[in-house]
């Protein structure tokens, strides 16, 4: 759920109103919107090829549902059939993204009291992608094995890299497995806030309040250096996430649990006071009948879509 004063940037989907991360994107100042085009269902193949023509896309790209969330759908591609072949896999709008050249990827947790002139930063993650250290001898899928935040993912991994996850690395070589910088697909986070400096902060809140009815929320960026990020030099953002959104700084192995419940209730107490003023500005709250509903709907979505997903790790496609 995304945390904006105005009308929710939304779309319909089977009766339900979820919001729309291609209507967001519209929202983030132009020059640092990512290059996406957004896909329908039943476009077909010509139509989807002059939209990324007319782009000036060039692969690699990412796809991903337009509604979405912990990573699910995301994938990088390489070919246009590839790109073809995992669109037709679901019957969802779905974005397709040039893919951003920058190596640092994070996560700037932001909020604003409507009163306020100014925002603050509540938490940076850094985002470390899941990829494995050759040593000569082994095999990529038993340096997995070797890793215990790898494990879970090695099935998906198997359909993704076929025979390649016997490949043996050269000592010393690096290889990214997965370029998501998501938690729940093996991406490890650490916790960065101590780099909020006031350039950075003051940076990050010029580009906040430019987004229409922005106070609460994290924004996933990807970029250089912090240095060239305090500049507005080099960098991109390639999401914004609201009310819905973790101050995922607490993920950090180094942290304790009871470090995360301290993060989550200080930052439930920010989104509580937020809401309270916005809506003595006449913005409404959302109704208890609206809430279940969207949480119904939200569930129904996402089983779809995980269906969408087990059919393509069956048919070979992930």
């Amino acid at each position: 759920m995304y945390f904006f004063s105005a009308s929710n940037p939304s779309i319909q989907y089977g009766g339900m109103t979820m919001e729309s991360k291609f209507d967001i994107y519209n929202l983030i100042p132009k020059k640092y919107q990512p290059n996406t085009i957004l896909v329908t269902p039943g476009q077909n193949e010509i139509a989807v090829k002059k939209a990324f023509s007319d782009a000036g896309f060039s692969y690699p790209v990412f796809a991903k549902p337009d509604i979405g969330g912990k990573g699910l759908g995301v994938k990088k591609i390489e070919t246009e059939t590839a790109l073809l072949n995992y669109l037709q896999l679901f019957n969802v709008k779905m974005l397709v993204q040039q893919a951003i050249p920058y190596k640092e990827e994070a996560g700037i947790f932001y909020f604003r009291y409507p009163h306020d002139a100014a925002g603050k930063i509540s938490g940076i993650v850094m985002k470390e992608y899941m990829k494995v250290t050759g040593d000569g001898v082994s095999t990529i899928y038993a340096l997995l094995l070797q890793n215990d935040r790898y494990i879970l993912q090695i099935p998906a991994l198997k359909q993704l890299m076929g025979a390649s996850i016997l490949q043996v690395l050269m000592p010393g070589e690096e290889k990214v497995l997965l370029p998501v910088g998501n938690h729940a697909r093996g991406s490890k986070f650490i916790d960065a806030t101590g780099l909020a400096t006031p350039q950075l902060e003051q940076k990050i809140d010029h580009i906040c309040r430019q987004i229409p009815g922005f106070f609460f929320g994290r924004m996933d960026i990807k970029f250089n250096t912090l240095e060239e990020l305090a500049q507005g030099k080099n960098f991109a953002i390639i999401e914004v996430n609201g009310a819905g959104s973790e101050p995922t700084h607490i993920y950090d192995p180094a942290h304790s649990i009871f470090f995360a419940w301290k993060e989550i209730i200080r930052h439930w107490k920010i989104i509580f006071k937020v809401s309270t003023l916005n809506h003595r500005l006449g913005v409404p709250y959302m109704s208890y009948a609206e809430g279940k509903k969207m949480r119904k709907d939200e569930k129904a979505y996402f089983k779809m879509m995980n269906k969408a997903l087990d059919n393509e790790v069956n048919t070979g496609t992930l």
